[in-house]
């Protein structure tokens, strides 16, 4: 009998070969893997004494900390489903996504409790993890109580639900994606092989754990018998001062977390390798170079919450390294070719025919195999709209160039259609971010009596630096031909965001279309 394909079975190898080995730096808190197994038995044993059986939900309210981590295992280590949430949701978000998943129990972190505390009467059960509040139970005094001898593997099949990750609810409710041991156990294999994680690596957890599982960093470093560095709260000042204090050699973050890097290095040169996985959104080719001028390596993967999350990688080819830095930068701007493990990649017209592949021919990618979800938790109908005759529909848009790699040209929502003309937002952001007062830009379109939409950009300048809407707009007409370019600029002080990084484009456009 074949065993079930689990990231848990990552865990069990290096729990036995890497005992002695450093597993989680969490502040001045250092653990090395047997430290950190005892106590992700003993979470384990304190959820079986709560009632947790296979198939319950625990949902989890908690910054980047070693409690965090731990969830990822001792959930599913007594067949439990994890139903990481958000930290950057709202009271009504909270509840709907609690009562949706049928949550048995409740983790938060002591500091996040004022996110939830107005529900109180609408929780599971509830443990506090940190600083023990009055009237609550204490998730470290669970584990005080319980033993913290090995457990075996439980008894699972591997197309069972490991984690219910609930979608950043940008244009509706947030829809549970169902993701089980095998879409997560390849993922995280895909991870590990891409971004070249390996015994001895030190990953630091920029990315929010909560996102799609910390894209599967989570368990990857773990297989590997990597080290573990938590970051609760990110900002560019601390992920530059972590890279320097714990010689951190790998990180993932969207490219919005790449210009907190930028900003916070002002000019200075990484001294030792870090390789850096960047996603969540379409990354500017002006963004990768200016991080490889300063001594990164980027390394662009895409894929979505409802495919574990990764389907394509950017890849470089050993004889690509010599090539301009910009030549370099446009590249692995695309969104790349199929991870190793990932499945069938296609993009296909309407027709379900595929495009070209000229850089030319717009289509939609689509994807079958071994990371596409089991489907979103109780919506069947929602499901068989994504996924038809066996292909997951991801409504981006995208073109393949002659060399096979894909490149997305925007969200299918997102394409702004001016006097006939598709015009990608992602294209335009891409010249925006060329101008060197551009800090940060978003693309959407707006209104128009006669066009029908017209093309805004929406813009956040450097500190110190002074343009003008105008001196914007031609930039771009110097860059695009003429239809693409703005024909309005906003000025603000930041985008709104999803956790992941993207831009919350239907905030931007909700002014204009409200009217």
């Amino acid at each position: 009998m074949n065993a079930p394909l689990t990231p848990l079975a990552l865990a069990e190898r290096a729990f036995k070969y890497y005992d002695k080995r450093l597993a989680i730096i969490d502040g001045g808190r250092r653990e090395t893997y047997a430290d950190w197994s005892r106590r992700v038995f003993q979470a384990a044993r304190a959820l079986k004494s709560a009632g947790i059986r296979p198939g319950d939900r625990v949902a989890v309210l908690m910054p980047n900390t070693i409690d965090m981590l731990d969830m990822f295992y001792a959930v599913p280590w007594v067949g439990g489903v994890l139903v990481p949430l958000n930290t950057r949701l709202i009271a009504e978000d909270y509840a709907y996504i609690l009562q949706h998943s049928g949550s048995r129990l409740l983790i938060v972190d002591g500091g996040l409790w004022p996110l939830v505390a107005s529900l109180q009467d609408k929780l599971p059960p509830v443990w506090i993890a940190g600083q023990p509040m009055d009237g609550h139970s204490s998730y470290q005094a669970q584990l005080i109580s319980q033993s913290d001898e090995p457990l075996p593997l439980p008894d699972i099949h591997e197309d069972d639900t490991m984690t219910l990750n609930y979608t950043s609810g940008t244009t509706a409710r947030p829809k549970g994606v169902e993701l089980t041991h095998r879409n997560l156990l390849i993922n995280a294999v895909d991870f590990a092989f891409h971004l070249q994680v390996g015994l001895g690596d030190v990953y630091l957890h920029t990315l929010p754990m909560f996102h799609v599982n910390g894209w599967g960093g989570v368990w990857a470093v773990t297989g590997v018998g990597g080290v573990h560095v938590t970051l609760p709260k990110v900002d560019g000042k601390s992920i530059w001062g972590a890279i320097q204090d714990y010689r951190i050699t790998r990180l993932c973050g969207a490219p919005t977390v790449l210009n907190f890097i930028i900003q916070a290095a002002e000019g200075a040169h990484v001294e030792h390798s870090v390789r850096i996985a960047t996603a969540g959104a379409p990354p500017p080719a002006a963004i990768i170079e200016r991080m490889e001028s300063l001594g990164f390596e980027i390394l662009h993967v895409y894929g979505l919450t409802e495919v574990s999350p990764f389907i394509t990688v950017s890849e470089w080819l050993p004889e690509e390294r010599q090539a301009p830095i910009e030549a370099r930068a446009v590249r692995s701007a695309r969104q790349g070719v199929s991870q190793l493990l990932a499945g069938e990649i296609r993009v296909v017209k309407p027709d379900g025919t595929d495009v070209k592949e000229d850089g030319q021919d717009l289509g939609e990618i689509v994807c079958r195999g071994n990371v596409v979800m089991k489907g979103y938790y109780q919506q069947p109908e929602a499901t068989a709209r994504v996924i038809r005759d066996g292909w997951f529909h991801s409504g981006d848009l995208a073109v393949i160039h002659p060399d096979h790699y894909i490149e997305i040209r925007d969200r299918e929502k997102d394409m702004i259609i001016s006097g006939g003309e598709n015009i990608s937002s992602v294209e335009v952001e891409a010249i925006l971010y060329r101008h060197p007062a551009v800090q940060d830009a978003g693309v959407i379109g707006v209104p128009h009596n006669t066009w029908g939409e017209t093309v805004k950009a929406i813009v956040v300048v450097k500190v110190g630096a002074s343009v003008s809407g105008d001196d914007i707009i031609q930039f771009c007409r110097d860059h695009l031909a003429h239809f693409k370019a703005p024909t309005s600029v906003d000025f603000v002080d930041q985008l709104p965001r999803t956790a992941s990084g993207k831009v919350q484009k239907f905030v931007l456009r909700e002014p204009y279309w409200s009217k």
